[in-house]
């Protein structure tokens, strides 16, 4: 039995790094303590509680979760900190002696926070450890978040069964499993009670969806898009030997689903694909994105790439680059490989040195503008329905077409989480977004 007494009058903080997964499950995080007692913390506001979610998926994810540990430490002296997420559950005794870190939770005893909450006294001698066994990682625990954002992040999967070769997150997160239809479709209704208008997909490997209940993704996907009262969907990152030539035919004539993928390359290259332990090719890939294109032609599609992974030569380099270079793609996201204890690709022979990496990623990052650039130049002067979000950068706010074009406008409150038509105008000054006028309706 948990002394919830303990929790009267408390106050906790939230941060979150690195994917749309990590989000969800902070707000489940947050609701669960809330229904305890325990107040989230205002701007400004001074926390006893700080619970902060990390991402481990490179280096520098590791790097910038002990920066925001330290950051935070210094911003709410005092505070009983919890770490949980990936870095905690790969890395638990190195982040139980960063200075401040009071409690270290893994994969699973994050969303049992309450139980370990009891004893909220500071300790002076390094974190307490709470982790288990990757293959002891089994439990599918429901999550959506629901904070300041317009869009709610719908955890739909967890867990992967992949072990691509530069991998550690199977070892973070564990093995695929997922909800059930039917949960997620109430959850999808919770967010039309709540006043939600957009939901996001999310998970490690949501393609995979229905390892643990026998269910299939074309069906959760069929089920969710007729819940009345949520506008759009968005497809988080799904890999393309599971994104289906059916789901894609399914979401070009589907009542809510957006326009809108994005699809997991990795290398443009298949012997690198291969080193990767990648499950398809280029030219299944290539298939994916002229079949996405061909029956959905305003469908906005990101690509995740990977550049200096082990093995990859300047030959495989230009090969990728060329590869890439003639897909019809919106955008890439562009990350530097890094080294992972306990992954196969250290076997690998040829490394890449950082100089070069640097120099791959900054090629790919410039072609990524220009196809960015020129996907959002089509749109100009075009009518688009436009959601507008709660963020708000000085006296502008902006907001996303269903094909994820980003739109800034003067901020007007009354648009805020309403679909409105918007005629779609020039660059805004730092060539971010489009601006928009709206139309008389």
């Amino acid at each position: 039995m948990i002394d919830t007494t303990v929790f009267e009058n408390k106050i906790a903080a939230y941060y979150t790094l690195g994917c749309k997964l990590n989000f969800a499950e902070t707000s489940t995080i947050g609701k669960l303590l809330a229904r305890n007692g325990i107040r989230k913390a205002r701007n400004g506001e001074k926390a006893q509680i700080c619970v902060i979610n990390t991402c481990s998926v490179t280096e520098l994810a590791d790097k910038k979760c002990r920066q925001a540990i330290r950051r935070i430490n210094k911003q709410h002296p005092g505070a009983f900190i919890v770490v949980t997420g990936c870095y905690a559950q790969l890395k638990p005794e190195e982040v139980a002696h960063i200075e401040g870190v009071d409690l270290v939770l893994g994969t699973e005893q994050k969303f049992d926070i309450l139980k370990h909450l009891n004893n909220l006294d500071k300790r002076n001698d390094g974190g307490t450890i709470i982790t288990s066994k990757t293959k002891e990682i089994h439990l599918f625990t429901p999550s959506c978040s629901s904070d300041d954002r317009t869009r709610h992040f719908l955890k739909v999967q967890d867990g992967c069964d992949y072990f691509c070769s530069f991998c550690t997150i199977p070892f973070a997160r564990g093995r695929s499993r997922n909800g059930t239809i039917a949960s997620l479709v109430n959850q999808a209704r919770e967010v039309v009670a709540k006043g939600g208008k957009e939901i996001v997909l999310t998970g490690v490997n949501i393609g995979d969806f229905g390892k643990s209940t026998g269910e299939t993704f074309i069906d959760l996907i069929r089920e969710l898009d007729e819940v009345e009262g949520i506008e759009r969907y968005r497809i988080s990152s799904i890999e393309p030997n599971l994104i289906t030539d059916e789901a894609i035919d399914f979401v070009a004539g589907s009542k809510h689903f957006a326009p809108h993928f994005h699809i997991p390359l990795q290398s443009g290259c298949d012997e690198v694909l291969k080193l990767m332990r990648r499950r398809y090719d280029t030219a299944l890939f290539r298939h994916k994105i002229e079949k996405i294109k061909t029956v959905i032609p305003n469908a906005f599609i990101g690509v995740d790439v990977i550049v200096g992974t082990r093995g990859e030569t300047d030959e495989y380099f230009e090969k990728a680059y060329r590869f890439i270079e003639l897909l019809a793609i919106s955008q890439l996201h562009v990350f530097s490989y890094s080294e992972r204890s306990g992954t196969q690709a250290l076997k690998i022979d040829y490394a890449v040195d950082a100089k070069t990496k640097h120099l791959r990623s900054q090629r790919l990052l410039d072609l990524s503008d220009r196809k960015l650039h020129a996907f959002y130049e089509a749109y100009q002067g075009k009518t688009e329905t436009v959601l507008f979000e709660h963020a708000r950068k000085g006296n502008l706010m902006h907001g996303f077409t269903e094909n994820y074009i980003k739109v800034e406008m003067p901020y007007d409150a009354s648009l805020i989480n309403i679909p409105k038509k918007i005629i779609l105008g020039g660059w805004n000054e730092d060539k971010t977004a489009l601006t928009g006028v709206l139309t008389q309706e």
